[in-house]
């Protein structure tokens, strides 16, 4: 059946349910979902072998995930998301990401991307303060955006939309970034949105004060850009509080993974060789009982929700193209969509030298890792296209559906987290991996090769809602 004549059951993307939690927190943070520590100051990367020795934990390269995600054969045709242009948006970018961009791609052999253009459509972005460490948090997420969305779709095209408002209370900073993207969406400058940060559904003032930013999604959605969200990095709990120091003692989810016209993206753990080789089949990221992880994270042997985000929506209703899944979202929207490589157990190599940082190789991990990497896939599927795909979410819940080759069930590992607060020690229960969807890797992952061709074919018509 071609997906595009696919008729999905009524419902609509738009409306919302009966909020299933209270909202009576009066501040939200945006979060870059985004954790990492020097792995490097000299001019070479550490090896995956050097990684372990330091850190307990490899470390991964490009041709790795390339690899691992079973690319080559797209390249060898020539899809390397040629065409096509992934746009990043981030709150004040980073003063030397186009230099940091070279060296990453002289290092690792990668082409410069055919443009890489920075805009600030949402007003000038302050000077750049390296003591200012929400500055220098934003300039580290930045780089890695940049950094591995290209790796994954080298012959794409790069936007980096930064914004001038860092969020710290109420809703001041996503204006800004809703006014970013909508500038985008409306000028047609890119065929795919990247979002890296996240706030808990709850710490919205009231589901209300949240609907008022969705414009940028519904003009997205009409449009047909394609937008994607990591899920978060804190498991089935997420930050109470605007500072990120205190969590949710019930499960919760991240918004905008959650809006029903954005694509949730999961972490994943892999355990790859030196070649890009898995050793053992991905599972769900969850390193709050890792200790070696905690304690070169948090300084301490944990736990600490340090796992993918994943559950169910206390704002929005479960949507149409999740009809199928309803045993296990019930009557809410389920994140994530689909999961990539986000394993703090894991991470990737990253190349910073803007000021507040020692400037060298570091070592990153978290859902931040996800999107961007998902972000080259959808700009490879728009390219087998020929147009931008747009929402893609019923198209993967479809291929889900199918059994689609392409698509690499997830069926290992969960998103429970536990930590201490206050003084008590409390656990929050997550959710188990499971053959088909579920709430802690969506779909699973992909094998590009095949993912690639089956997405392009199952978005590229118009989905009857």
């Amino acid at each position: 059946m071609a997906a595009g004549a696919v008729a999905l059951a009524s419902g609509s993307l738009f409306a919302v349910g009966a909020p299933a939690a209270p909202t009576t927190a009066s501040t939200i943070s945006i979060q870059p979902s985004m954790h990492t520590w020097l792995a490097s100051a000299k001019a070479q990367p550490p090896t995956q072998a050097q990684c372990v020795s330091m850190f307990g934990v490899p470390c991964y390269r490009p041709a790795q995930l390339q690899a691992a995600y079973n690319e080559k054969p797209l390249f060898a045709r020539g899809i390397t998301g040629r065409g096509q242009t992934i746009v990043i948006v981030d709150a004040f970018g980073s003063p030397t990401i186009k230099s940091d961009l070279g060296t990453f791609d002289k290092q690792f052999g990668l082409p410069n991307p055919p443009s890489f253009r920075i805009i600030q459509p949402a007003g000038a972005v302050p000077p750049y303060n390296p003591s200012n460490s929400t500055m220098v948090s934003w300039a580290g997420e930045t780089t890695l955006d940049v950094e591995w969305s290209h790796s994954i779709a080298p012959g794409a095209s790069i936007v980096l939309a930064e914004t001038p408002v860092a969020e710290t209370e109420g809703t001041v900073g996503f204006p800004q970034i809703v006014e970013a993207e909508n500038y985008v969406i409306n000028h047609h400058i890119g065929d795919v949105i990247s979002q890296s940060f996240a706030a808990t559904e709850q710490t919205f003032p009231t589901p209300q004060s949240l609907l008022k930013l969705r414009s940028a999604y519904v003009n997205a959605f009409r449009h047909r850009v394609t937008v994607l969200a990591g899920s978060g990095d804190t498991g089935a709990a997420s930050y109470s509080n605007a500072a990120g120091t205190l969590y949710y003692t019930h499960p919760a989810v991240n918004w905008p993974a959650s809006d029903p016209l954005v694509t949730g993206v999961g972490g994943t753990q892999l355990q790859l060789t030196a070649a890009g080789q898995r050793t053992a089949p991905d599972r769900v990221w969850n390193d709050t009982y890792n200790t070696t992880v905690n304690q070169f994270i948090e300084g301490d042997n944990g736990p600490n929700p340090l796992a993918t985000g994943g559950g169910t929506s206390a704002i929005f209703s479960r949507p149409p193209y999740q009809n199928g899944v309803r045993g296990v979202v019930g009557d809410r929207r389920g994140v994530p969509d689909i999961s990539m490589s986000g394993a703090c157990s894991g991470p990737v190599l990253n190349y910073w030298s803007f000021g507040g940082v020692t400037p060298g190789w570091y070592e990153v991990c978290g859902t931040s890792e996800s999107g961007p990497l998902f972000a080259g896939i959808v700009a490879l599927a728009d390219q087998v296209a020929g147009h931008s795909l747009g929402l893609i979410n019923p198209a993967l819940y479809f291929l889900s559906a199918a059994h689609a080759p392409g698509l690499v069930d997830v069926t290992q590992g969960n998103n429970t987290v536990s930590f201490t607060q206050n003084g008590k020690s409390y656990t929050v229960p997550g959710f188990s991996a499971r053959p088909g969807y579920d709430l802690a890797s969506g779909v699973g992952t992909v094998n590009a090769a095949l993912f690639v061709p089956e997405l392009a074919r199952a978005a590229g018509g118009h989905w009857h809602w």
